[in-house]
């Protein structure tokens, strides 16, 4: 039986949605509903199409230009469960792992109990851009977020350390 994930998209060689050359696949499904989001055919959950995560796996394996993997939206972290196994996939190929959500890094952390899905997610997130897109402080001077609200966090060493860690670019 094949896994799947429902997307809106995938960007096959992107340099805009992290370093080096990535694979960005965009979830279906967002609940935020942020003004002047610039994908917002990507917010109904009924939305996109069912693709087979273990093609997808395998297509990233075969493209050796590949550094790192995005997971973009809508919001990754309504579908954490098969990014989770996405993630761990291309972990194991030595690739680097972003996520966006329009989440906040704590209130991810505070919801652990209740979703054990974005635990294991959050295991293979090398960087998380974190917060709702807030048009009132769109930036198109900043790299790899849309708006100055926006964090990016160093997810592994913020876990281990207890303290939120912002990288700054």
């Amino acid at each position: 039986m094949s896994k799947k994930v429902r997307l809106s998209g995938i960007a096959y060689e992107s340099l805009v949605n992290g370093p080096g050359i990535r694979r960005v696949f965009f979830s279906q499904g967002c609940r935020h509903d942020c003004e002047g989001c610039f994908n917002p055919e990507t917010h109904d959950f009924n939305g996109g199409e069912d693709r087979d995560m273990d093609e997808l796996i395998k297509e990233v394996k075969d493209n050796p230009m590949l550094k790192g993997i995005t997971f973009s939206g809508g919001d990754p972290f309504e579908r954490a469960e098969e990014f989770a196994y996405m993630a761990k996939n291309f972990k194991d190929q030595g690739l680097n792992i972003w996520s966006y959500t329009g989440y906040t890094y704590e209130f991810i952390m505070n919801s652990l109990d209740s979703r054990p899905d974005w635990k294991e997610f959050l295991k293979y997130i090398d960087i998380l851009v974190d917060g709702r897109f807030d048009q009132d402080k769109m930036d198109d001077t900043i790299r790899f977020r849309g708006s100055s609200n926006q964090r990016i966090i160093d997810v592994q060493e913020s876990r281990n350390t207890g303290v939120v860690i912002v990288l700054h670019d």
